[in-house]
């Protein structure tokens, strides 16, 4: 039996591999490989978080496959050369992998395809991670979708998922080759381990993900479009690593919720459709960067481009990052983010609201926080999310609103019990105060002396200045709204 490279990247798992299935379908024997080289990802290597992550989810792969029989062999990069030294040393015909769609990341696998193609060897990539790849929809004028409304009507029409496949029961054997090295010396652990207090939040691996979209299916999904901008309650699927990570694909969770339409105790039709939507914004996202790849650094609304952005001050940003703004809210946010790697979706809207229309530091800044410290980092939609919160991308429109962190703590953490968990000095704090404690700055001080006792930037004078600021681009509509 021929040998052949399987090689995993951003799908860690083997059950909907398709790169695995071609592989198995083709008659050849699978080996396994996993190259680490983010020097060729261009400006966005994956983060500290991402890198913790993907130590524990190649564990649960290695550990996957060894009870089949084999074992995932990593390497050192650089990855076109190492890809050629193996496939001649593990006399493999064929590499098969599943494709990414970063920019470089898409470069460069253009170029080794070619490569290994003139080298006569039979080099092929698949979707392994999207319901739509990227370059599969086109409006009526030829170009890419800009507002997601009719990007995922049109997504909706040309969907066919392909039907989900078991991960293999067996393995044909080969230990052609070199062995590769250990795991741990990739170094993507990080020093300090700081990202210790995770791990009571996630099980990385493919388990893991099957796990989390059962307890979602069984649990949250019921009232999801009521609770998923709850960030007091378990309303949200907490998917979204395990689909970075490639540990679950998104045709098989399409798949799960679909089945369970119409069936005795099952979410409701409308339950089960506004989280199917929530992944076409992930979709949209990728179909952004594939059209737009210049945005990870760059305004997509080029009116934007000389936009006056504050001036970064060291103190003021790092008030933001470690969740000592002064705004409850927002401090939650980022302590939530900092303690478990995650942060709630409607809290990240706030956050960065605050941070790129009161403070008018510009999208970027907390770009690159967030693709650091979250397990679920993933350029397509970071930079979705953070250009949609500044205003500059697609579908931003009033791209003027600003949140105000008081009205939407009351609206989504009634109870005050989200800022209560992850800022505990305030929990005793009577319940209006819980939004804005500097309102009653003796009963702030006497129950939380250390919490600031005003927002690191006033929400009023913030939000005027902001306006203003828009006011400069020229939009005589910017009137503003409040969230």
């Amino acid at each position: 039996m021929a040998n052949a490279l399987v090689w995993f990247r951003n799908d860690l798992r083997l059950g909907d591999h398709p790169a695995l299935q071609a592989a198995l379908d083709g008659g050849y024997a699978p080996i396994p490989i996993y190259i680490h080289a983010p020097e060729e990802e261009g400006g966005w290597a994956p983060g500290a978080a991402v890198r913790a992550w993907r130590h524990r989810s190649l564990q649960a792969l290695d550990a996957d496959l060894r009870r089949r029989g084999t074992r995932l062999r990593f390497f050192h990069g650089p990855t076109l050369q190492t890809l050629q030294t193996l496939a001649a040393a593990c006399d493999a015909e064929a590499v098969f992998w599943n494709r990414r769609y970063e920019p470089a990341i898409e470069k460069r696998d253009t170029v080794i395809k070619a490569t290994l193609r003139e080298q006569g060897l039979r080099a092929d990539s698949f979707n392994g991670g999207l319901l739509i790849e990227p370059w599969q929809l086109a409006t009526k004028q030829g170009g890419p979708y800009k507002v997601f409304t009719p990007f995922w009507k049109a997504a909706s029409v040309a969907l066919r998922l392909p039907p989900s496949q078991a991960a293999p029961a067996t393995w044909p054997k080969s230990d052609d080759g070199p062995h590769g090295v250990d795991l741990d010396s990739l170094q993507l652990q990080p020093t300090p381990r700081w990202d210790a207090g995770f791990w009571s939040h996630w099980q990385p691996g493919e388990a893991g993900a099957l796990t989390a979209l059962e307890v979602f299916a069984e649990g949250a999904l019921h009232a999801y479009r009521n609770d998923r901008d709850r960030p007091d309650r378990a309303g949200t699927s907490m998917l979204s690593p395990h689909l970075h990570h490639g540990e679950i694909a998104p045709w098989r969770i399409v798949e799960t919720l679909q089945t369970l339409r119409g069936s005795v105790g099952a979410a409701s039709v409308a339950e089960i459709d506004g989280f199917i939507r929530q992944l076409g914004w992930r979709e949209f996202g990728y179909h952004l960067l594939h059209h737009f790849p210049f945005t990870p650094e760059q305004n997509l609304n080029p009116r934007f481009a000389d936009f006056p952005w504050a001036r970064v001050q060291s103190a003021t940003r790092e008030a933001w990052c470690q969740g000592r703004t002064g705004v409850p809210i927002v401090d939650a946010g980022m302590r939530q983010l900092w303690q478990t790697g995650w942060m709630h979706n409607r809290v990240r809207m706030i956050v960065g609201s605050y941070l790129c229309k009161h403070i008018r530091y510009h999208w970027r800044e907390g770009a690159r926080w967030f693709w650091d410290t979250l397990v679920d980092a993933d350029l397509a939609n970071n930079t979705l999310g953070w250009q949609w919160i500044g205003g500059t991308g697609a579908d931003a429109a009033p791209y003027f609103r600003i949140f105000n962190p008081v009205t939407q703590a009351e609206q989504f953490d009634p109870d005050g019990a989200y800022i209560a968990r992850w800022v505990p000095e305030l929990a005793r704090l009577p319940l209006p105060l819980r939004f804005a404690p500097w309102t009653d700055p003796l009963t702030l001080a006497r129950h939380a002396p250390e919490y600031p006792r005003m927002p690191i930037v006033d929400l009023a004078r913030g939000r005027a200045a902001a306006l203003q600021a828009y006011r400069r681009i020229g939009d005589d509509d910017a009137n503003g709204e409040a969230g």
